[in-house]
């Protein structure tokens, strides 16, 4: 049976990474969708579905799991400390998060009916939270710092 401090740690990674998840998932689609909500040849119809589920996974998935994520990351440095590695894996964290906000600005674009932004752009911009995740994930692993 783990102690006291440890079933606490324990919890908060386990917190964390289902969060991290959750926050992941909606940074890699919800520019997808926004590719496909860019198409200038959609219906109104399906321009508003689009604006709905936008919305829902931006509010209900996406901003609560970025919470969670920063919350128990940050209450997990309280057992880990403060190393080079976790220095550079928050900088990239900060990253993701300054996207999570782009991300918004763009929602409220396409909420607006005003996003002037092209299908390509969001396949492109849809790979740097991946890129992103993979320097994390390496930062977390192998500590090289």
């Amino acid at each position: 049976m783990q102690n006291g401090i440890d079933m606490i740690f324990s919890i908060l990674k386990s917190v964390h990474i289902f969060s991290v998840i959750a926050w992941m998932a909606g940074l890699l689609y919800l520019p997808r969708i926004f590719m496909y909500h860019s198409n200038a040849n959609i219906m109104k119809e399906t321009s508003e579905t689009f604006k709905i589920m936008e919305k829902k996974l931006f509010s209900i998935i996406m901003t609560p799991a970025l919470i969670f994520t920063w919350v128990s990351g940050l209450s997990m440095t309280h057992y880990l400390g403060i190393d080079t590695w976790l220095i550079i894996k928050f900088l990239f964290v900060f990253l993701l998060t300054i996207y999570h906000f782009i991300c918004r600005k763009w929602l409220i674009d396409f909420a607006n009916d005003s996003n002037k932004i092209k299908p390509k752009f969001f396949r492109i911009t849809n790979e740097i939270p991946a890129i992103f995740l993979i320097a994390i994930i390496i930062l977390v692993v192998f500590k090289p710092f």
